[in-house]
């Protein structure tokens, strides 16, 4: 017999993120084995301690720069509507499924301006 589904569902359902990425993906085994805290104190004399808004952690923008590059993803405004889209890009961020990716123009900003100058993308340990 054959069925057929009609319309999107619209069920509520509770589900945490880390269900929804597979236990073998690779952003698990990098997540597993790096420590992306050491960017904490690369990036410190680069930001104020008491002046402006809050911004964007920087592991994150470090993080998103390696999706780019893993994946192989050619502009900052498709990065940004991927990680918005990608339950495994999400999750290896640290973003809830309804919690807001930031706009491509702070990414872009904090890649040119903040760290533009810098070295902190050829560190090596």
């Amino acid at each position: 017999m054959m069925t057929k589904r009609t319309g999107i569902q619209q069920n509520i359902e509770v589900v945490r993120l880390e269900q929804l990425v597979k236990p073998d993906h690779l952003l698990r085994k990098i997540e597993k084995h790096i420590d992306f805290s050491f960017i904490y104190d690369l990036v410190i004399e680069l930001y104020s301690e008491d002046m402006g808004r809050p911004s964007i952690n920087p592991v994150v923008l470090f993080k998103m720069s390696l999706l780019q590059a893993l994946y192989g993803i050619s502009s900052e405004r498709r990065l940004i509507d991927e990680v918005h889209h990608n339950m495994a890009y999400r999750w290896f961020l640290g973003y809830g499924l309804t919690e807001k990716i930031p706009h491509h123009s702070v990414f872009s900003y904090n890649r040119k301006q903040r760290f533009g100058d810098s070295s902190i993308y050829e560190v090596n340990f």
